[in-house]
């Protein structure tokens, strides 16, 4: 017989689960990590070059012990085994280095950057980190602006670094922001640098379109892609143009490849884009004098064919060990002031990354960098283009985030053809985070380490990828 009762049978209501306090700050605390390794240069020139040793020394502590506390899910057999291991090789170069006080100080940034790169990859879920690269890409765009516009119309003249007042002549490349935004020239916003700034900008631009196309709300986002372009535009970097384009690219391939439906479709793709990929580098190649021309810059990219002449005389003298780490080449070194000068400017990298890498520690360690680069570009290729399946169901939908590390991927390799800054602060940095994150979470949301942070942070743990 039933009985009438105003007891209900289930659980009282209960609030969501909120997310705690501890995990906002590890949140804040990681854009802070982003935001150092984006813009080195800014901490560089706003604290000089102790205040950014002691900087990074003491965020590579805390971090230590915010992992020791937070003890994430990590399998030990799936870190980012090829990229310590060009990191044990670069501290073991102290052996036969020819300038080993400088190798030891850039090797414990090198040791620095990659503890965070791995602490970022272990603490934050997919979702998480792309949310705190677009809140550190946003601080950096938007300081960069108001930067610009207080030297612009404020101050009305350029500014050194540290705020230094210098009275006599200065070359142009020392100042930090040129008071150039009114006047048609480029601008450096707070990196100091005109090349950062665009490299910078086209990072946020990646980053909040796939912050849109994840569904996160698309009016403020869409007001940061405006602000990155303009600041992409103003800083006028050749090599970035080709990124760009590069990006593009590769986009559009990615696409193109989650349309196939049956095995095997994609071959032809892949063949078509081989010969697309010879006959673009081949006209890239003969016609360079005049695209760099278009791009006004000179047929030798602005002086670097002489800096690679330079490292590669070098590289013939110590082909299989190099010469020693150092990135970057620190301006201080007697092995380096004076060798390379650009601008009355000593050069402190080989603006190409396998050159660089090549000449500091032999093909022992080109070769290991190149296995680094191959086995990131290799998962972060499939992690894109290949459907989320954990299971027999195949037909899951896409997600744009996936496309990410891919995208990621081209800009450093693109950029690291006139540049050496994928081997130090963000470049290297985002090469472990990705390289670690795909293998501990191949899944977005799933696997373990994604599981169990998500769980923490009271988030839905269902099986639908959102």
């Amino acid at each position: 017989m039933a009985l009438h009762t105003r007891h209900p049978v289930g659980a009282p209501p209960q609030a969501p689960a909120r997310e705690s306090t501890g995990h906002l700050l590890l949140r804040a605390y990681s854009v802070l990590l982003l935001v150092i390794a984006l813009a080195t240069t800014f901490w560089f020139n706003l604290l000089g070059a102790a205040g950014l040793v002691a900087l990074v020394g003491a965020t590579t502590v805390a971090s230590v012990i915010v992992w020791l506390v937070v003890r994430p899910t990590i399998g030990w057999r799936r870190l980012p085994w090829l990229p310590l291991a060009y990191v044990a090789l670069a501290g073991a170069s102290v052996i036969w280095s020819q300038w080993p006080q400088a190798t030891l100080l850039t090797w414990a940034l090198l040791v620095a950057t990659t503890v965070q790169g791995i602490f970022l990859g272990s603490v934050l879920t997919w979702r998480e980190l792309v949310r705190a690269l677009a809140s550190a890409l946003k601080w950096i765009m938007g300081l960069s602006l108001l930067l610009e516009l207080f030297v612009s119309i404020v101050l009305r003249h350029p500014i050194l670094p540290n705020f230094v007042l210098w009275e006599g002549e200065v070359v142009t490349e020392l100042y930090w922001v040129r008071d150039n935004l009114f006047d048609g020239g480029r601008i450096q916003g707070i990196v100091g640098n005109a090349h950062l700034l665009a490299v910078a900008a086209l990072l946020a631009i990646i980053v909040f379109s796939v912050r849109i196309a994840s569904g996160a709300r698309r009016g403020w986002l869409i007001g940061w892609i405006v602000v990155s372009a303009f600041l992409l535009w103003r800083s006028s970097s050749a090599t970035v143009w080709l990124t760009v384009g590069a990006t593009a690219l590769v986009l559009a391939t990615a696409l193109l490849m989650r349309t196939t439906r049956r095995p095997g479709e994609r071959t032809k793709y892949y063949v078509a884009y081989a010969g697309i990929g010879v006959a673009l580098a081949a006209v890239l190649w003969f016609g360079r004098d005049m695209l760099l021309g278009m791009l006004g810059r000179s047929s030798d990219l602005t002086g670097r064919q002489g800096i690679w002449d330079a490292v590669i005389a070098r590289i013939a003298e110590h082909p299989v060990l190099g010469w020693g780490f150092a990135t970057p080449w620190v301006p201080w070194e007697p092995a380096f002031d004076g060798w390379i000068v650009v601008n009355d400017l000593t050069v402190f990298h080989a603006h190409n990354m396998w050159l660089d890498a090549w000449f500091q520690l032999g093909a022992i360690g080109l070769g290991l960098l190149m296995l680094a680069y191959f086995g990131y570009v290799w998962r972060a290729w499939f992690f894109a283009v290949d459907r989320p399946r954990w299971d027999l169901d195949a037909d899951r939908p896409y997600q744009a985030l996936t496309l990410l590390p891919t995208l990621i991927a081209t800009v450093l390799l693109v950029q690291g053809l006139a540049e050496s800054r994928p081997l130090m602060e963000w470049g290297w940095m985002f090469l472990v985070i990705f390289t670690h994150k795909m293998a501990q979470s191949p899944l977005v949301g799933e696997g373990p380490a994604e599981r169990s942070l998500a769980m923490e942070r009271g988030e839905s743990v269902d099986r639908t990828l959102r």
